[in-house]
């Protein structure tokens, strides 16, 4: 097979395509994913075999093949250009007007929280995605899975027949009550319901609380997947700005004092994305602010194993133990992203509560990954695998900060611990991720990370997956060329710098 074909980026089981096939491949996602969007002109034939490592034969056949399937136009002395979708008549249906129309809806979609999500389940090399929310798999201990999978397999086969239990797999609420002791929260087994991850404890408190109108505060920059999901029940979403030291309580105060909120959801460990902790001082305030409004704090605690037992932080639940405060974790940032199991921890009444919401949803979560995360926990070598970890993001943190300061970007704060980085390009975030996609990179906008969707010149940056060596040389050129176009910029909650 051609060198070439490395060039080109080919979907899974694309081996037996032809370099025509793949080439096609690779417009097509592009177009559907709003890289290429309609009436911009593609590549000339001359640079993108070039830039592809093909013939220019094989590129003007793929072109015709896209001009036949309805992703390009064809201008005699000007070359091609993606093509507006234009459906049939009303009612006609022809042979695959349902994957054209799918094509359509996703040419006109931006980048969002969704367009992130995709491109996260496919995107390949991990230091191709500086914009992942996960380490890389090389990273993780595949051994780890796979002892605890070995142990399971010695048991016997009838433990597997029955339906679970509401709260979850017992001996697991028990392990975790032992672990949330060591951050000095009180749990015991009753008050702790295990989920499918963070995702599903977010939904089910949601239902259980909000109701159309009442409003949700949420950072500004803050965890993306959560917006949809309290936007569907009808909330009213509040940002609270963050500082370099954390969030910003002075605004936190003025937002409760004008929405009197529901809720508060927060990562009080390593935020995500500035990688900010709270100090004792501010959730003492936080507390106070929640007691006097009478708003019931979320605590999104997640990254709190890439956070070390020495590092100064302080946990709203140890404060309050589990009175206002709703302890959420998972263990889907330190195992693997796909084993989803999380957990809440609240008053024993809530338990109750989220647990009959979670049968009615969906009855139990799966056992096995229950008992699967069980075994690891108790066969003694997670606390070391953490460890491992900890120690790998503190070798790659200040090499990928130095990297992003030398290209152009500025830094929000630099954490002393956890994955992420905050930090801003000074041009038009969606431009550079655009750009990115386009270059086989996966970045995140700061768009995403506002519950409004502002535009913003921030992004967030893994730094475990910055290894490129071609992504300093991307993100350096592409600075370049924007500053020479100088316009207002803006700060991450969308205000004119």
């Amino acid at each position: 097979m051609s060198a070439a074909l490395d060039q080109i980026p080919a979907p899974h089981g694309a081996s037996s395509l032809t370099l025509v096939e793949q080439l096609v491949q690779w417009a097509r996602r592009r177009i559907e994913e709003r890289v290429f969007r309609p009436g911009m002109r593609m590549p000339s034939i001359r640079k993108l075999a070039q830039d592809k490592g093909v013939s220019r034969f094989t590129v003007v056949e793929a072109y015709e093949r896209l001009v036949a399937q309805g992703y390009l136009d064809s201008r005699r002395g000007s070359g091609f250009y993606v093509r507006e979708r234009v459906l049939g008549a009303p009612g006609e249906r022809r042979p695959g007007d349902e994957a054209q129309e799918s094509a359509a809806a996703a040419s006109q979609r931006p980048i969002d929280v969704v367009w992130l999500l995709r491109n996260t389940l496919h995107t390949g090399a991990p230091e191709k995605g500086p914009g992942l929310g996960y380490l890389p798999n090389r990273w993780l201990d595949g051994e780890l899975v796979a002892a605890g999978l070995r142990t399971l397999g010695r048991q016997s086969g009838g433990q597997w027949l029955g339906a679970g239990t509401a709260q979850g797999f017992l001996p697991l609420r028990q392990q975790l009550q032992t672990r949330l002791e060591e951050f000095e929260i009180g749990a015991a087994p009753e008050q702790i319901v295990l989920t499918s991850g963070v995702t599903q404890a977010i939904d089910l408190i949601a239902r259980l609380y909000v109701q159309p109108g009442d409003a949700v505060i949420v950072g500004d920059p803050a965890w993306f997947q959560m917006f949809g999901r309290f936007a569907a029940q009808g909330a009213r979403l509040v940002g609270m700005p963050y500082t370099p030291a954390g969030p910003d309580l002075d605004a936190l105060e003025a937002l409760v004092q004008t929405w009197r909120p529901k809720m508060l959801v927060i990562n009080s460990v390593l935020h995500n994305p500035t990688g900010t902790s709270l100090s004792p001082a501010q959730a003492f305030r936080i507390l106070r602010l929640a007691e006097e409004y009478d708003f019931v704090v979320v605590e999104d605690d997640i990254y709190c194993d890439l956070c070390p037992p020495s590092y100064p932080v302080t946990r709203l639940a140890s404060l309050d133990q589990l009175g206002r405060v709703i302890y959420l974790g998972s263990f889907s940032k330190t195992l693997t992203a796909n084993l989803r199991v999380g957990f809440v921890a609240c008053a024993p009444e809530l338990a109750q509560a989220i647990a009959d919401q979670k049968v009615l949803i969906g009855m139990t979560t799966p056992e096995l990954n229950e008992r699967l995360v069980y075994k690891i926990l108790t066969q003694g070598h997670y606390r070391r695998h953490i460890e491992r970890l900890r120690a790998r993001l503190d070798g790659v943190r200040d090499k990928c900060a130095r990297l992003l300061e030398q290209v152009g970007f500025s830094l929000f704060t630099m954490p002393a611990a956890g994955m992420f980085l905050w930090a801003d390009a000074g041009v038009d975030a969606d431009a550079l991720a655009a750009a990115g996609q386009e270059a086989g990179f996966l970045l995140a906008p700061g768009s995403l990370f506002s519950p409004h969707q502002s535009p913003t010149t921030w992004m967030r940056f893994n730094v475990a997956n910055c290894g490129d060596p071609a992504l300093p040389g991307f993100l350096a050129g592409y600075l370049e060329a924007q500053h020479r176009f100088a316009r207002p910029l803006k700060t991450p909650a969308g205000i004119p710098i």
